[in-house]
């Protein structure tokens, strides 16, 4: 019976392991829809009412971003190369512009990361229910041969 115990432990734990994913990709998605971001998105798409609010789309603006970068400063070191001090200077306008689309680009690739992770947590929870099954199965086919022998 046993068996049978962690077959249904795991089929709820794999539950749990979806619920949590679905609770998070909402959250991951609202958020992004409340930026109401279209970097990255051609013209049909921003004109089909579309913005940034997935992976593909996270990713996107986050590749066009830094290409847009690239226009200032092909890296970090770069841009800090170009000032006399050598040092970052918020007084300094491409530092500026370099940093505030550094961090957007930084913050698409955390929701890219975020939608991995998501995924990732979903799989798991679908294997946890598919082995959950086999398990809980066996479990109480090996329960009921244990009592037709006793």
């Amino acid at each position: 019976m046993l068996v049978a115990v962690l077959g249904i432990v795991s089929v709820t734990i794999g539950a749990a392991f979806i619920g949590l994913a679905v609770q998070k990709n909402t959250y991951v998605t609202n958020e992004l829809r409340q930026q109401n971001v279209t970097v990255g998105l051609t013209k049909e798409q921003i004109s089909d009412g579309q913005i940034v609010d997935n992976i593909q789309k996270a990713q996107i603006a986050a590749e066009t971003i830094a290409k847009h970068l690239q226009n200032i400063a092909p890296t970090y070191n770069d841009l800090m190369a170009l000032n006399p001090s050598g040092k970052y200077d918020p007084a300094n306008p491409n530092d500026l512009k370099y940093t505030q689309g550094l961090n957007m680009e930084n913050s698409f690739n955390i929701a890219v990361l975020s939608f991995g992770v998501i995924q990732e947590t979903m799989a798991t929870g679908i294997a946890l229910i598919v082995i959950g099954i086999a398990v809980g199965t066996t479990g109480f086919m090996l329960f009921s041969l244990s009592k037709k022998e006793a």
